[in-house]
């Protein structure tokens, strides 16, 4: 069966539905990170263990901070595979710039899958009252920010006392760095291929199941080789690898990476978005707003 990142017709060829960045030529640099020296040790939130996927691969290191509250089924499967091993040493066969990167096929050529049954999409998920989320912008009927370290929209708080369940919906936004699930024409035929944002693409918001956000690395995800086939497949190039693929729990406390990331509650981070709001001006996005990051090993 084969396994793909669909909208073939709105690639990055017909990428005017895509960013008003996408427009060609090389990548701008992201924007200065923030002095770790000018936030305060109470400003930082360090990613748990068990929800942080380390993955090594031929360019270097990606890690990327999972979201069980918003894809549980997926977040799941990512760690089964992980902690399986079924992901070491699979390539990335499809990549594509300005747009992502594409892996977790053991066949390399797009078509292969994990023996596990495809999973149930995860598009849009029903946030609680209870969980963090920082607004850095409200349009009319929607809030926009961040869960963690996911970009985010979602109906807006006064929604609550009006659902049966008590919560909104919501959804991830495909920023650069974020991490979705490939899949077939149906919706319910995610299975182990995944692919990582290189650039914004909000063409695939609610389409594709997010289950993460990559925290470092988005340097290594951009630096990865571009496919030389139709739709980014790897043909003649010489594809990258993920030599080893582990959920950071798994790995020994003297080795394991540890991952802090600027808390959206902080004082920090609300001057951060007036920065960049500064900055983009009538720009501005979410997708702008880049967390400072500190990682130790």
């Amino acid at each position: 069966m084969r396994k793909f990142l669909g909208l073939t017709a709105l690639a990055v060829l017909t990428a005017g539905v895509a960013n008003a960045q996408d427009s060609g030529g090389t990548p701008p640099p992201p924007p200065p990170p923030t002095a770790a020296t000018t936030i305060a040790a109470p400003e930082w939130r360090t990613a748990t263990a068990e929800n942080l996927l380390v993955i090594d691969t031929t360019k270097g290191r990606i890690l990327v901070e999972l979201t069980p509250e918003v894809a549980p089924l997926h977040v799941e499967r990512i760690k089964l595979l992980a902690r399986r091993g079924f992901y070491d040493g699979v390539p990335w066969h499809r990549v594509i710039d300005w747009f992502m990167a594409q892996t977790g096929d053991p066949l390399g050529n797009g078509e292969g899958q994990s023996p596990y049954p495809d999973l149930k999409a995860e598009f849009t998920f029903r946030r609680e009252a209870t969980m963090p989320f920082a607004a850095v912008a409200e349009p009319a009927g929607a809030r926009v920010g961040f869960f963690h370290a996911l970009p985010v929209q979602t109906q807006p708080d006064s929604a609550f006392a009006l659902t049966a369940d008590g919560k909104v919906h919501a959804w991830g936004l495909y920023c650069p760095g974020v991490a979705g699930m490939a899949r077939d024409e149906g919706n319910d035929t995610a299975n182990s291929q995944f692919f990582i944002m290189r650039q914004a693409y909000p063409a695939l918001d609610k389409r594709y199941t997010i289950w993460g956000v990559t925290v470092s690395g988005l340097d290594v995800v951009r630096s990865l080789q571009v496919g030389d086939g139709d739709n980014g497949m790897m043909t003649q190039a010489q594809p990258d690898r993920m030599t080893r693929v582990r959920v950071a729990a798994d790995i020994p406390e003297a080795e394991r990476p540890s991952v802090q990331v600027l808390a959206t509650d902080s004082p920090r981070f609300r001057a951060l978005v007036e920065e960049t709001r500064a900055r983009r001006g009538a720009d501005f996005s979410v997708c702008d707003v880049t967390l400072p990051v500190q990682v130790v090993n």
